[in-house]
């Protein structure tokens, strides 16, 4: 089981409000990332977020690596996703050799 929660990726989708591509990113994002922890983060609630992404928003990251901005789509979000999984498949088994 623990294994399990080792492989799920962390999505995290930066918003804003009243943002038609923010919310049309969200939607693909929870359509595509379902075996992933999703995470929303508003960026103008911080101003290190603001100076940080400015206009350029909704912005996903996949482990904290940016893999979609402005138009985000099905497909960058499913191959990050599933990339995010094989890394984190691939490290915990690395992990359970070197203990043994």
């Amino acid at each position: 089981m623990a294994a399990a929660a080792t492989t799920r990726p962390i999505v995290v989708v930066y918003t804003r409000e009243r943002c038609g591509l923010c919310a049309q990113a969200t939607a693909v994002v929870a359509a595509e990332a379902r075996r992933a922890d999703i995470r929303h983060v508003d960026v103008d609630t911080d101003e290190a977020l603001v100076a940080r992404f400015g206009v350029r928003v909704p912005v996903v990251t996949v482990d904290d690596v940016e893999v979609a901005e402005l138009e985000v789509t099905r497909a960058s979000v499913r191959r990050a996703v599933r990339a995010a999984r094989r890394r984190r498949r691939h490290g915990a088994f690395r992990a359970r050799r070197r203990a043994q």
